[in-house]
C-alpha cells in the first residue's frame, strides 16, 4: 500500500498488434505496451475501467 491506498499490480500478457486503436491507447494509458510488462497502479475505478475494457490483453492482482 501507498499511503494507505489500495494498489493494482497489471501486466500485459498478449500483444496489442491488430487491436483497435482504443485497446491500443488503453495500454499506453496504463503505461503498458509490451508483453511481460508490469505496472503498479493506484486501485481507482477510473483504472478499473481501463483494466476491464483490456482485460483480454492483461492479467491484474490487487497487491496489498
Amino acid at each position: 500500500m501507498l499511503n494507505g491506498k489500495s494498489m493494482l499490480k497489471v501486466k500485459q500478457i498478449k500483444s496489442s498488434i491488430r487491436r483497435k486503436k482504443d485497446q491500443f491507447h488503453t495500454l499506453k494509458g496504463l503505461g503498458l505496451g509490451k508483453i511481460n510488462r508490469v505496472r503498479v497502479l493506484e486501485d481507482t475505478l477510473s483504472i478499473r475501467g481501463m483494466v476491464a475494457k483490456v482485460k483480454h490483453l492483461v492479467v491484474f492482482e490487487k497487491v496489498l
